[in-house]
């Protein structure tokens, strides 16, 4: 009547999975380290396989020989590597590489020299050609600013004879009483109006 429900062993993806498809799994499963052994294997005893004595003479022989051949040829490759480096510190080879580094230095000296003489050469040239066009500049604004001068005192000038022209039709004391009688034998009627061409087209009468 009650079904027994237990613990599948199975993933839930595979659980869930569509019946059509393939399942593969990709990690073959363990046993856990609490799980008792299988029942094919509760009797067995782990025996190791048999050695033949001939064999295992014949093969401690072969590693030993192999061992000191090994190192033989370590202490052999040490102590050329140590003798070179000796002779590269100390011997005939460290006095050549000496003698051939003070050769580069001295070349490479006389080199940095004459690099050193053309960039002073280069860089007085174009101190000297910066010098010329500041100085350029400035003749160039100092011209500039005369002829600024030059037009403003010719403006003033003109300011100062228009002045002195429209001065001679001022009203002073002497000329008063003449002014007056012109003025009244002129008159001159202001009150008029234009239209949008500026043309008078209504001018009043006077008394």
């Amino acid at each position: 009547m009650f079904h027994v429900l237990r613990r599948s062993a199975l993933p839930a993806a595979r659980r869930l999975a569509p019946r059509c498809g393939v399942w593969v799994e990709s990690v073959r499963g363990r046993k856990s380290r609490s799980d008792p052994p299988a029942k094919s294997k509760e009797g067995r005893v782990k025996v190791p396989p048999p050695v033949d004595p001939v064999e295992m003479v014949v093969l401690k022989e072969r590693f030993s020989e192999y061992d000191l051949i090994m190192r033989a040829l370590r202490l052999e490759f040490k102590e050329e590597v140590l003798r070179k480096k000796y002779e590269e510190q100390t011997g005939s080879l460290a006095k050549e590489r000496a003698r051939l580094e003070a050769e580069e230095h001295q070349i490479l000296m006389a080199w940095n020299q004459e690099e050193n003489l053309r960039i002073l050469e280069l860089r007085k040239l174009r101190v000297q050609t910066e010098a010329a066009e500041a100085e350029h500049r400035k003749q160039e604004v100092i011209l500039q600013r005369e002829q600024d001068m030059q037009t403003m005192i010719q403006e003033k000038e003109r300011e100062i004879l228009q002045l002195q022209e429209e001065a001679k039709n001022f009203i002073t004391l002497e000329n008063l009483d003449q002014r007056i009688e012109a003025a009244l034998d002129n008159p001159r009627n202001y009150n008029y109006a234009i239209d949008r061409e500026a043309r008078v087209v209504k001018r009043t009468v006077l008394n």
